[in-house]
């Protein structure tokens, strides 16, 4: 049996985590989530009576509420600690998804505002909670601590395919990248594997209410994704993509060099 510890799981990949991790009744699944009524009825819904599965109230922008979600957890999960924490909530900014960034110049405070939002939900967030959150992990048997990372965040992809758009979210993902590996250099010694995955392209519908102008922007991007990768037919359905995701860090060791590493769901540098 595994503990799990899951942010962000009200929807998409996060809720798809759940699901699959669940579905074995042997391992232990706290989401955390800021709608805890709305994702419990979910789960009861599409996943049934699972005891397995505890939904417990955390925001990433409040430290209050994490450092809560910390002490509700230990009760939970008691002397087993936790065995993976898996860093997937974040603020998915539409601002600069279309765009690129130099034409945000002049939309100053949304440019100023989208930034603040991000860096303190997808950055200073997941801050507090690995440092909220390791003494847990630190009792556990496995000792792995997932951020869910996003190939926009490689300066190889974004300069070799000329990718413009996403600059903001990408930064925030970039800058989350030097704290796992921060965390790595600081944990290594006592076993605790922290490591950056992107999950590769994947269907949760993120722009189900795009305009036009907007899916013109995203039909270029997808076009330099297929350059980059001939192979890429679109974004994986959910499913698929949490298995190949797990598989990832199932494989993903200290000792095999994946330390503080930011690396795709193949466990390379390949996004697609």
């Amino acid at each position: 049996m595994s503990v799990y510890v899951i942010t962000g799981v009200s929807k998409g990949i996060g809720f798809e985590f759940v699901k699959q991790i669940s579905e074995d009744p042997k391992n232990l699944v706290v989401g955390l989530v800021r709608e805890k009524a709305a994702t419990e009825k979910k789960v009861a819904a599409e996943l049934g009576d699972r005891c397995n599965v505890h939904i417990l109230h955390a925001d990433l922008t409040s430290y209050a509420s994490l450092k809560q979600a910390a002490a509700d957890t230990a009760k939970i999960v008691g002397e087993r600690g936790i065995d993976y924490l898996v860093a997937n909530g974040a603020f998915p900014s539409l601002f600069d998804a279309y765009d690129p960034i130099g034409a945000l110049g002049d939309k100053v405070e949304e440019l100023e505002d989208v930034s603040l939002k991000l860096f303190q939900t997808n950055v200073v967030g997941n801050i507090h909670l690995f440092n909220l959150f390791l003494p847990l992990v630190m009792k556990g048997k496995v000792k792995k601590v997932v951020t869910i990372s996003s190939g926009h965040a490689d300066l190889d992809l974004i300069n070799d395919v000329e990718i413009e758009t996403s600059a903001l979210y990408s930064a925030s993902k970039a800058a989350m990248n030097v704290i796992v590996a921060k965390f790595n250099a600081q944990y290594k010694k006592d076993g605790v594997l922290f490591v950056s995955i992107s999950p590769g392209a994947v269907e949760v519908g993120h722009y189900v209410n795009a305009t036009p102008e907007q899916i013109q922007g995203l039909m270029g991007f997808m076009g330099k994704l297929s350059t980059y990768a001939p192979h890429f037919k679109g974004p994986t359905p959910v499913d698929e993509a949490i298995r190949n995701i797990r598989s990832t860090w199932e494989k993903a060791s200290i000792d095999s060099g994946y330390g503080g590493a930011f690396i795709s769901h193949f466990g390379n540098k390949q996004w697609l």
